[in-house]
């Protein structure tokens, strides 16, 4: 069974964990890193609970940029020498956005031009209303009527 180590004489008295003994249950180390809840937010110090994560050691400072609206999402721990009482927040998870609704309609605006390409075809839309299609083959079908409409229609 491991020993928990008494904290070492060049902890000050503002350190976070110097004042805390450690729990007799708690892992005497922590060794790579662990992900807590964010319980509340201070001056440089963060409320954090975990399983797993002795009762001490409830108060982490914090080494990453963070916003009261993080309050109740989850954050990653290292800790300082692995010690269990010295909790540091290094960063915080972000939750992965939901994927966007399938819309039956979609709408993509420009203000002059819009040209979607791929390799050597291409559709461009100006403002001035013109429609350009160019392609190496260009092939329009249909089921119905196939209907050519114009000021004049040019072919070849």
């Amino acid at each position: 069974m491991s020993e928990i180590k008494a904290p070492s004489e060049t902890q000050s008295a503002g350190d976070v964990s110097a004042a805390e003994t450690p729990p007799p249950d708690a892992p005497a180390r922590i060794d790579g890193l662990m992900t807590a809840r964010l319980d509340r937010l201070g001056d440089g110090v963060a409320g954090v609970s975990a399983p797993g994560l002795p009762v001490g050691a409830a108060s982490a400072r914090i080494a990453c940029a963070l916003a009261p609206g993080d309050v109740g999402g989850e954050v990653v721990l290292a800790f300082e020498n692995a010690d269990p009482m010295r909790p540091l927040i290094i960063g915080r998870l972000v939750e992965r956005p939901a994927a966007p609704e399938q819309n039956e309609r979609e709408t993509i605006e420009a203000e002059e031009e819009l040209t979607l390409r791929c390799g050597r075809a291409s559709l461009t839309l100006t403002r001035a209303g013109k429609v350009l299609i160019r392609g190496a083959y260009v092939s329009s079908r249909s089921t119905g009527v196939h209907r050519i409409k114009g000021g004049s229609v040019e072919i070849n």
